[in-house]
Order: C-alpha cells, then structure tokens, then sequence
C-alpha cells in the first residue's frame, strides 16, 4: 500500500521483514557437525554453508552470484577532500567496463556476475556541508533502483561503491549513527595527505552541525549525508532480504548504507556479510559496533568490488565443500 512520504513504505518494510530459516540453518549445523568429527574443523567456511542455509531457506549453494558496483559523485569533493580529480569515477567507470579492472579479473576467476550502476554520474548529490544530499524523493527513488539489482534469479548478492568522496559521506554516516567524533571515523579514502584530512574532519563537522536535529531518523540520515550510491545499497540490502538473497558488503559506504538499516530496524542486515577488513580504519571500527567479522583481512584498498568478489568465492568454497564433501559411516 502506497503511503504519504516517500520513506513510509520503506519504514513499513523494515517492520516486516522475513528472518532466517532456523531448519536450513540446523541442517546444515547438524551436517558440518559430522563433518568435524570425522576430520579437521571447517571454521568459518562451516559458519558460512550455515548462513548461507539460513537465508535461503534450502541446503547451501551459490549458482548465480553477482557483484553489483554502484557509482556516483559528491558536491562536498569541492572542499579537497580527496586527490582524484573530476572525473576521475567516469574513467574508473569506463575502465571495468573495458574488462581491464582488478575487479573484472576476480570476477572472471571465480565466475561471479558483475554489474557497475551509473548514478547520474553528472549530476553530483548537494554538498553536505551546506544542503542534504538528496531530497526525500530522490532517495526514496534510488533506494528503488537499487532494490532492482536483485531481479533476475540471482542467489548471492556483493554490494560496494565506486566514486571520489565517498568515504566522507560514509564517515558522516558513521559518526551520526555509531557517535563518537568525526575524527574517529575519517580515514585516508583514495590517498589524502595530512591537509586534505583535516578538511574531511572539517567537513564532516560542518554536516554533522547543519543536519544535527534531522539524524535521529536514519531514514533522513542517509539522504542528509549519504549519496545516491548509498541509498542503491540500501535499497539492494532490502530487497535481498525479501527475495532471501544472502548479502556481502564490500568497503564503507556499503557499511555505512547497511548501518543506516541497523539503526533502523536492529535485525535489518542479519542476512549480511562483511567481506574485508579495508586499509580504511572506519571499516573496523564499525564492523566492532556492529558485531560483524570480516571474512577476509587482506590490507586491500577500500570499496571498487576487490574485496566483494574475493569473499564470493570463499563462500562459494564453503557451499561446495558443504555440498559435495562424504561423511564417512
């Protein structure tokens, strides 16, 4: 049922959202169970077959996996807060889409879909040190769009960011939901010297001051201080859980976007899985309050799908061991 404000149906859909399947979960607990007692335990991969059963609701397996990269541009890179210069997305863009990307070699590797979203790449979101990122409609619309990332059949859904900026918006993001200072969750992003650090603090400070009475709503949060490649996640994260399309975040603003559910409904991202730990420190510090263990610690850079398509494949082993592995009688 369609409602007033464009955010009503997506607060009504947090309220309702479908939980894990306990039986899938026991089976496959009960499965890895034996499994341990004739050989060596299967740690996280046995973890992983585990959340992979229970939010499918059938016996682990990834046949259809996609990498899904969302792409868009931020009014505050104005303030220097990053070294790439304008541009600089459409080229890295443009570079996937010619298959020369680290991204696509991972893909290809592990025989993972992979879809890059352009975000209305020439129209950069408001600067959020003076004007939200997105009005209500806006966001609600792009959360929309990213729900559509998981038509098609897919079973396993990796969700990052591609943009300069992005990881100011995320820090933003990060200091409103989890607190703290600004300071705590600004990081290096794409390589800022010490100068363009102190003007993403400043930055953030000035956002966090101008939006302060409006970030109770996590809802308004995101579209205050996000962009639009953070409401696409949001939006993908959602729609997965609907369709029981396990998830796996790759990089800060995809914890970020996954945050924003959090706040919002406590169980809203259970069906999610944070695939790394990046050079970016925010990541570890969110991953702590949120009570989520990055399956992989590779010192890898932060966002652009790395991360994500080298997760896919680990839970694509754990499935296949899961599957395929005898239990001797």
């Amino acid at each position: 049922m369609t409602t007033g404000l464009p955010f009503d149906d997506y607060r009504q859909l947090l309220k309702t959202l479908p939980g894990p399947s306990e039986a899938a979960r026991a089976r496959a607990a009960n499965r890895n169970a034996r499994f341990s007692a004739q050989g060596p335990a299967l740690g996280r991969l046995g973890e992983t077959a585990e959340w992979l059963a229970a939010w499918t609701g059938r016996d682990p397996q990834v046949l259809r996996p996609l990498v899904a990269l969302y792409a868009g541009t931020h009014g505050l890179t104005r303030h220097g807060v990053t070294p790439r210069g304008k541009g600089e997305t459409q080229a890295m863009i443009e570079h996937a889409a010619a298959g020369g990307a680290a991204v696509n070699q991972l893909c290809a590797a592990n025989d993972l879909g992979l879809k890059i979203f352009d975000l209305a790449l020439h129209l950069p979101v408001g600067d959020i040190a003076s004007e939200p990122a997105l009005d209500e409609r806006g966001c609600a619309a792009t959360m929309a769009f990213g729900m559509e990332a998981v038509a098609g059949g897919i079973d396993l859904v990796c969700v990052g960011a591609v943009g300069a900026g992005g990881t100011t918006s995320a820090a933003a993001l990060m200091t409103a939901l989890l607190g703290g200072e600004a300071a705590e969750w600004v990081g290096p992003g794409s390589g800022a010297d010490t100068h363009m650090m102190s003007r993403k603090i400043e930055t953030v400070e000035k956002a966090l001051a101008l939006h302060g009475a409006h970030l109770k709503d996590p809802l308004e949060a995101l579209r205050r201080l996000g962009g639009r490649e953070f409401a696409a996640i949001a939006g993908t994260i959602l729609a997965a859980r609907v369709e029981k399309v396990p998830v796996i975040l790759d990089g800060y603003a995809a914890l970020a976007a996954a945050a924003v559910l959090r706040a919002a409904e406590p169980t809203a991202i259970d069906h999610c899985l944070l695939a790394h730990a990046s050079t970016e420190p925010g990541v570890a510090k969110a991953a702590a309050a949120m009570g989520m263990r990055p399956l992989l610690d590779l010192s890898l850079g932060d966002g652009e799908g790395l991360g994500a398509a080298l997760a896919a494949g680990v839970v694509k082993n754990a499935a296949l061991v899961h599957a395929g592995m005898a239990i001797r009688e």
